[in-house]
């Protein structure tokens, strides 16, 4: 399979999504050291870069060696995104960009944003326009990622599709939920094989990738160009390689690492968590959320799980670390599920009287956000 942002083939056709918390420079690294692909930052919100918060700005750091920098934005208003992506192609801050219209965090949707915003078809047309209009002059490639639409009675993937293309957008993703859905149950892949044969730009899917194979039979069964990885590799960092070597062979089998090896790859994501915040003391409690995730079906008794998650330095980890028995395998019943976030499903927050224009293109007040990161 082939898929091109611009003039970058992204070999193999898989993007790490943007997380919150989780995808910042040392994420990113560790995942790219694994294998091939487009690895986005977290998510920027358009107001907090054009104003140039400085915590926004210390998000968009990228690493010497990253090749394609690619950034996710957050907006509502077309102007303040438009400004946000003249500044990234005039500074020559990022190589990609991506537009947030999937999140469904109630304090983004309530505003009008994320997975909310489709829905106002004209709004969403004016943003993805003067977006692309901005990125254009540096050639720089523009997609988005989004959801079905709101919930099974506001479906609006196909139209925004669309409305994207026509805009002249690289790509589309979907995750295939509705913002209702939030993470709860399962990926409706069919929605995914019908917005490739509504399209002609390529469509990458996205929900429910726990393993290399689950990207194989999603092409297969859909049609897309490419796949979003986002939940799938928290705490398997190497799922990334898994994927490039699925999508060269794919008959392969997956390695699976000994405990041993998977505490050698929390070592390493510690350290570059340290190196990347310069600060030890808050890269040891950054690194705290991933642990469980790594730890996810092996068994490791509960005092030394707690003491890893509560960890202070870097020589309090490698001890911690060192009491793990390094020959455990890994455990076989933790393939292929779900990892991260699992809620139940939500009533759509929504500004007031959301849903009755289609064509109202007003930007409802307050709407941008000054926080990066979601």
């Amino acid at each position: 399979m082939s898929l091109k942002f611009g003039t970058k083939d992204v070999t193999p056709p898989v993007v790490l999504a943007p997380m919150a918390g989780i995808t910042n420079v040392a994420f990113r690294r560790l995942c790219r050291e694994q294998g091939g692909g487009v690895y986005v930052c977290e998510m920027i919100t358009t107001r907090a870069l054009v104003e140039r918060i400085p915590k926004t700005l210390k998000m968009i750091a990228f690493a010497d060696d990253e090749d394609f920098r690619s950034l996710q934005l957050y907006g509502v208003d077309p102007a303040v995104t438009a400004a946000a992506v003249r500044m990234i192609a005039d500074e020559g801050l990022a190589d990609h960009i991506d537009l947030n219209f999937g999140c469904p965090v109630p304090k983004v949707t309530r505003r009008g944003g994320g997975s909310a915003l489709p829905w106002r078809r004209k709004l969403f047309g004016r943003i993805v326009r003067e977006a692309v209009a901005a990125a254009a002059p540096a050639g720089i490639p523009l997609t988005i990622k989004m959801r079905k639409g709101i919930d099974d009675d506001h479906l609006t993937y196909v139209e925004a599709g669309l409305i994207a293309q026509d805009a002249g957008v690289t790509a589309v993703a979907l995750h295939a939920r509705t913002a209702e859905q939030r993470y709860s149950g399962q990926a409706d892949w069919e929605a995914i094989a019908t917005l490739k044969q509504a399209l002609d730009v390529p469509v990458l899917g996205n929900g429910d990738i726990w393993e290399a194979s689950d990207a194989l039979r999603m092409t297969a069964l859909t049609g897309c160009d490419g796949v979003v990885v986002g939940r799938g590799c928290l705490g398997r960092p190497w799922l990334f390689a898994d994927l490039e070597a699925a999508f060269t062979d794919p008959s392969y089998e997956p390695r699976l690492p000994t405990l041993g090896e998977v505490a050698a790859i929390m070592s390493r994501h510690a350290h570059l968590l340290v190196e990347a915040l310069e600060d030890e003391k808050h890269g040891c409690a950054d690194f705290r959320k991933h642990v469980a995730w790594y730890l996810k079906g092996f068994p490791v008794g509960g005092e030394l799980r707690r003491s890893l998650a509560m960890i202070r330095s870097l020589t309090e980890l490698d001890d911690l670390l060192a009491k793990l028995d390094p020959a455990l395998p890994f455990p076989r019943e933790a393939l292929g599920q779900p990892r991260g976030r699992v809620n139940a499903p939500g009533k759509v927050s929504l500004p007031y009287g959301w849903l009755d224009s289609r064509d109202d293109d007003t930007v409802p007040e307050g709407a941008e956000m000054e926080n990066s990161g979601g």
